[in-house]
């Protein structure tokens, strides 16, 4: 299967339409997709990589490797190992940022992923109006449901795993938020989707690509026209992989719930609905019924 790519480029010439359509098709029927031309400096997202790699040789490997589950897949036989092969800590932007607070982060890692946060910030936000538009709502319809957004990064390794059909390097999980934003491994893969049926693996991207996946709350806010997906990460035995996976997410206090004008309408008498389907039977469903809803409120 082939992953759709979302050329943000496009939006401002002839192929606007297009590449919105494009984009709706993804959320709806893939639920994650590749970005490109997206605003965020390629050698901003270089330097990234490299001070997660160095971080990870310098402080994290060794507890990794002599940890209780390490040992345990040594000696280990038969069934699956629970838990997951991976080495990771996390990153608080918004609403307070615990970045400078981190142990053994070099400055020019803390400096970096500053620079890197702000960039993805606002691609998350060109996103969300995009989405909303799509979905016929006001374009800070998705912001202002996410409130005050809350914001973090994931950064996690992978390692190499001895017996990687022992072990899932992360059990197959939908992600609870908005959407998320991943800068992953150039090389070692892993992360699969599972779309129709199969494990859809999303190979390692050398062009500057970010992937995007949505979570649970868009799913609700979108009344279920967008959809959050199961996906996994495979353990391997010959690389680790590299995930930095920021999230835009709602705030903690945000109350979540279908858009109204997404929600099947309610509380209407049959001829009404009848009445309006006589003038209205060719036309979209969905049109038809978001009209009725609104006539319904």
């Amino acid at each position: 299967m082939a992953i759709p790519v979302i050329n943000l480029g496009e939006l401002d010439g002839g192929r606007r339409e297009e590449t919105m359509e494009v984009l709706h098709e993804a959320c709806k029927k893939w639920g994650f997709f590749w970005v490109e031309n997206h605003g965020v400096d390629n050698n901003l997202m270089e330097e990234v990589k490299k001070h997660v790699n160095l971080h990870y040789e310098e402080n994290m490997i060794k507890n990794f490797y002599n940890s209780d589950m390490v040992k345990e897949l040594e000696t280990h036989t038969g069934a699956m190992v629970d838990g997951d092969w991976e080495s990771s800590f996390f990153i608080w932007h918004q609403p307070n940022s615990n970045l400078d607070g981190i142990p053994n982060l070099k400055q020019e890692f803390r400096e970096a992923m500053k620079g890197y946060i702000q960039q993805v910030i606002k691609l998350a936000e060109k996103l969300a109006e995009l989405m909303s538009e799509n979905l016929g709502l006001d374009k800070d319809h998705l912001k202002k449901a996410f409130s005050e957004p809350s914001i973090g990064t994931k950064v996690a390794k992978y390692p190499q795993c001895p017996k990687p059909e022992l072990m899932m390097g992360l059990r197959a999980h939908t992600d609870a938020g908005g959407i998320i934003l991943l800068l992953q491994d150039d090389e070692v893969s892993g992360l699969e989707f599972f779309k129709d049926g199969e494990w859809v693996p999303v190979t390692p991207s050398k062009d500057g690509r970010i992937f995007v996946n949505l979570g649970d709350q868009l799913e609700v806010v979108s009344n279920g026209n967008y959809k959050s997906i199961l996906h996994r990460v495979v353990a391997d035995k010959n690389g680790s992989r590299l995930s930095i996976a920021t999230f835009y997410n709602p705030g903690s206090d945000a109350i979540i719930s279908p858009a109204k004008k997404l929600m099947y309408p309610s509380h209407y008498r049959f001829q009404d609905y009848l009445n309006y389907y006589v003038t209205t039977k060719f036309s979209d469903k969905v049109s038809r019924f978001q009209t009725i809803n609104e006539m319904s409120m």
